[in-house]
């Protein structure tokens, strides 16, 4: 029996509904309305509420999207699953209509040989705060800088870059997708934890999963 505050890996997890994304179980459902989200979204919370949780909660007038993990344990538990398998209950007694396809999480990459010097203005910037060495937004509206190490300093380098973490099943096709698009596949050495792809003019840009990462 796994303990609740074992943390579980995404191989680990095998909920229809859900994907493992950055750490955390993240879900979409199609709602119709922002009345019949804000109804679930209050259902939801009288579940996590009975639970001791609190799942993050976007609410838009035709879906809602829940991101699930434990804040005390920083990582997926036994009891986050289990307020998952809720939430798809309680969506399907509604005839709400899950995508997870539609799930993705955006993050900024800088590309800099001197992440500790530039790290607290960029926080300062941003507005953010760091933590482990990212700079991340306490409100959640913007999404997380990251600094990879690089021993280039040349003045027309690669600085930014984004990472789009996606389903597994879904990021093939966002790769051929682009490539179709005019870009062209830079590096895919490493996949499938991140395909690295370029624009035709050359800047960069990630596809990533949670897959390949141990």
């Amino acid at each position: 029996m796994v303990r609740q505050t074992t943390r579980l890996g995404d191989r680990q997890v095998d909920l229809a509904d859900w994907r493992w994304l950055l750490g955390a179980l993240r879900a979409r459902f199609e709602t119709g309305s922002f009345g019949a989200g804000a109804e679930f979204v209050a259902a939801v919370g009288r579940l996590a509420g009975a639970a001791d949780h609190s799942p993050d909660v976007d609410l838009r007038a035709g879906h809602v999207q829940f991101t699930v993990h434990s804040h005390e344990v920083g990582a997926v538990t036994e009891r986050e699953i289990r307020l998952a398998e809720r939430i798809s209950a309680l969506a399907s007694d509604q005839g709400l209509v899950p995508r997870p396809e539609q799930l993705q999480v955006l993050e900024l990459a800088l590309d800099t040989p001197a992440s500790d010097t530039v790290l607290s203005f960029w926080a300062a910037v941003l507005g953010g705060a760091e933590a482990g060495g990212d700079v991340v937004d306490p409100a959640g509206g913007l999404p997380p800088l990251w600094f990879q190490t690089t021993d280039s300093t040349a003045p027309d380098r690669q600085r930014f870059h984004l990472d789009v973490t996606l389903p597994p099943d879904v990021a093939d096709r966002r790769i051929a997708a682009a490539v179709a698009a005019g870009g062209r596949v830079v590096d895919d050495g490493h996949a499938p934890a991140f395909v690295v792809l370029a624009d035709p003019d050359g800047n960069h840009a990630c596809i990533c999963t949670e897959l390949g990462r141990d």
